[in-house]
């Protein structure tokens, strides 16, 4: 690929970012769309339907964008927790270290690229960018050394800003827990593997156990039970409830013929008084299966203190490691209820199945990425297809072909991951809805950095990608002769996959295309009350570390893909923060746990790169390079080493010093007889409907429950349909 090739792939994308972000800016300030590009507003802000006629909502304009450059820290934080602001954190770090990055290896390094052997120049444009690699570097060259200099100044600016990034992260994390209300989940412990008995319930085993050997601090228990369909049908009938209740109390009939039968079809009428309505039989105690045979074997069991549920939680209950497992419950809202159904014997098989299963997924997936390669190469494509041969002459379509459409297929064939990802996290048995997204957000990292890297990478046939790691010596050799050679499919993936891929997020195109469908086909004109999102770290954390690895890999390899690279980041920071403050919405804080990923991955990424700037500085024969880099390696793991004992284990549990200082707090303030209340009905297996259920008025009811919070929503009155 030479540069107008790579230029062109630049300018459709430029261009599609243009179109599709003044787009945006023109949509959102219409407010037929203010539940797809404001639905966190909705929840709390009335909507007006009524704004006069006004040209300047049909006028591009750049007012999201400051504010979305002028947001803070703390607005991020109030809005979307910690976990919003440490995936912020993900994008502040990029763009630090990669424009340190940038300013070595575009200044220093690429130059000895560029003049790395004694040749004649073309025109900039019909350059080759395999010239601005390091494989234009003649063998045995002095100026080997800046490489060096560049990757020990990328790995030392990379180790500080993770240093300090990790130190901050770890400080907001412990405020987090120290500094919210009471949470239920502290106090709570949540067992499995409860051993059958023929004399009694699983419910009396939790008491007997507990309270002989937890009496002083064990306070109550509640039981998780089997769904059946009638309890799925509770459920539903209970959520089509929360819809109906949101229904003005004025509605009237509509003499319309109905479209189905030809008979007159009927609006929603309020009920009155309670000899209207059915009586309502779904309280709590009517709403959770009292039989003993629906009982499972897995209960929520409350402790008086955090102390005691954080050693109730760690410590092993029996002699038999498959009985009475104990862990820490999640949040109330954070629940995943239909995995807590599955016998804890059923866990480690799910897990291998699912291993299993994402392994052959991933090997299956070399066939799209395979085929994504071969469009690279134009004499074999032109072999393989002899009647493409005309058209692959053609300037435009050589540039298009090569420049673009490589990256544009491979995007489309990776759209079907997360959603895959996500199906095996929720099969292997994951207890919290963090768990499993959190579960579902590796899984997807492993398969792009295998796809889109390695397989790019070692790309052919799909027995010589094996033999490559047939021996271990080779790995560093294949790759330093591989990745200067892929650089610039690199590129052209973070100019399709990033930049396109923002502008797609910001646009919302699925929700927007239903709203319009709702608004324009349907005549529905009630703004829905459920069409707030939760974020998707399982899909945006492993881009972002995807195109970091990409970034280091290539960074003192080919320098030409930073500046792209520089923009993406730039380009997400504002993305990002406009979607969080104004579209997803937090349903649940995990106290910013993915940070140990990013980390991982991170340091992952500096190891691959040092490994393959050894192999390429041993083909080049540069002893002294290669002799550097062998400590810089040494001191990577060194430091990695650190952090994994300094900050990693806060991230797997609480401190018992912090947990014992609020327990005191908490008993000196006179709140745990709240407390213990609140704990009562915190973990409900089934969502509680309010007791005038049958009585119209206007005074919303806020109902906790843990039950998908999707599906809770305060509303207005009883509506019945006429039919």
């Amino acid at each position: 690929m030479d540069i107008s090739a790579l230029l062109t792939s630049a300018g459709i994308n430029i261009a599609i970012c243009a179109v599709l972000l003044s787009l945006y800016s023109i949509l959102r300030k219409q407010p037929s769309n203010a539940c797809v590009y404001f639905p966190r507003r909705l929840l709390s802000e009335p909507v007006k339907h009524n704004d006069p006629f006004c040209l300047e909502r049909f006028v591009p304009s750049a007012s999201w964008i400051m504010r979305a450059w002028q947001a803070t820290d703390e607005e991020i934080l109030a809005v979307g927790g910690v976990d919003a602001v440490v995936f912020m954190r993900i994008v502040v770090f990029s763009l630090r270290v990669f424009t340190i990055a940038a300013l070595i290896c575009i200044f220093l390094v690429l130059p000895m690229n560029y003049y790395g052997q004694n040749m004649q120049h073309k025109k900039f444009h019909a350059e080759s960018l395999e010239i601005f690699t390091i494989g234009n570097v003649r063998e045995g060259s002095k100026w080997l050394w800046t490489h060096c200099l560049a990757l020990y100044v990328i790995t030392g600016s990379a180790c500080i800003l993770l240093y300090f990034e990790y130190k901050s992260i770890t400080k907001m994390r412990l405020a987090h827990i120290t500094g919210s209300p009471p949470n239920p989940s502290h106090f709570t412990v949540l067992v499995r593997g409860i051993p059958w008995s023929p004399d009694h319930s699983y419910s009396t085993a939790v008491e007997n156990f507990f309270s002989t050997f937890y009496p002083a601090s064990y306070l109550s228990h509640q039981m998780v039970y089997r769904t059946g369909t009638v309890d799925k049908l509770m459920e539903d009938a209970e959520r089509m409830y929360r819809m109906l209740k949101s229904i003005e109390p004025h509605c009237k009939e509509i003499p319309l013929p109905c479209c189905l039968c030809g008979g007159t079809t009927h609006s929603f009428k309020m009920l009155k008084n309670e000899s209207e309505s059915v009586k309502s039989k779904t309280s709590i105690d009517g709403l959770h299966p009292i039989h003993r045979e629906k009982e499972r074997p897995a209960a929520f069991v409350f402790f008086r203190t955090r102390y005691a549920a954080v050693i109730a939680a760690e410590v092993l209950q029996s002699h038999n490691p498959m009985l009475w497992v104990t862990q820490l419950a999640p949040e109330p809202h954070d629940v995943y209820w239909s995995n807590l159904s599955i016998p804890y014997k059923q866990v480690w098989l799910r897990k291998i199945a699912t291993l299993l299963g994402s392994v052959v997924f991933m090997f299956l997936f070399l066939i799209p990425v395979t085929f994504v390669q071969g469009l690279t190469q134009l004499d074999q494509l032109s072999h393989t297809f002899p009647f493409l041969q005309g058209i692959l002459k053609q300037k435009y379509m050589k540039q298009l072909v090569t420049g673009y459409l490589p990256s544009v297929i491979l995007i489309l064939f990776l759209y079907a991951v997360p959603p895959t990802m996500m199906l095996f996290s929720a099969m292997e048995g994951n207890v919290s809805r963090s768990e499993r997204k959190k579960s579902a957000c590796i899984k997807v990292l492993y398969f792009t950095i295998w796809n889109v890297f390695f397989v790019n990478v070692l790309s052919g046939s799909v027995i010589s990608q094996l033999s490559v790691f047939s021996s271990v010596r080779d790995i560093p050799v294949e790759l330093a002769k591989a990745v200067p050679t892929q650089a610039t499919f690199f590129t052209t993936y973070v100019l399709s996959s990033g930049w396109a891929s923002l502008s797609c997020e910001v646009m919302q195109p699925f929700p927007l295309f239903c709203n319009a469908f709702s608004k324009f086909i349907l005549r529905v004109q009630e703004e829905p009350k459920n069409c707030a999102l939760n974020f998707p770290h399982h899909t945006e954390i492993p881009r972002l570390l995807l195109f970091g690895l990409l970034g280091f890999t290539c960074s003192v390899l080919a320098p030409l893909i930073l500046p792209f690279m520089l923009v993406y980041f730039f380009l997400a920071f504002l993305v990002y923060r406009n979607q969080i403050l104004n579209v997803y919405v937090s349903k649940y804080e995990s106290g910013g746990r993915f940070w140990p990923i990013v980390h991982n991955t991170t340091i992952f990424s500096l190891l691959l790169t040092q490994v393959i700037a050894l192999g390429v500085f041993g083909m080049k024969k540069s002893p002294v390079a290669s002799g550097f880099t062998i400590p810089l390696i040494l001191l990577t793991l060194l430091f990695n080493e650190y952090c994994r004992h300094r900050f990693s284990p806060v991230f797997k549990s609480s401190p018992v010093q912090v947990l014992i200082e609020m327990d005191r707090q908490d008993e000196q303030w006179g709140r745990l007889e709240a407390i213990y209340d609140q704990l009562r009905t915190a973990y409900r297996q089934y969502p509680s409907v309010p007791q005038d259920f049958s009585v119209s008025g206007s005074t919303s009811h806020h109902v906790e429950s843990s039950q998908d919070p999707e599906s809770l929503k305060s509303g207005g009155q009883l509506v019945k349909f006429n039919g």
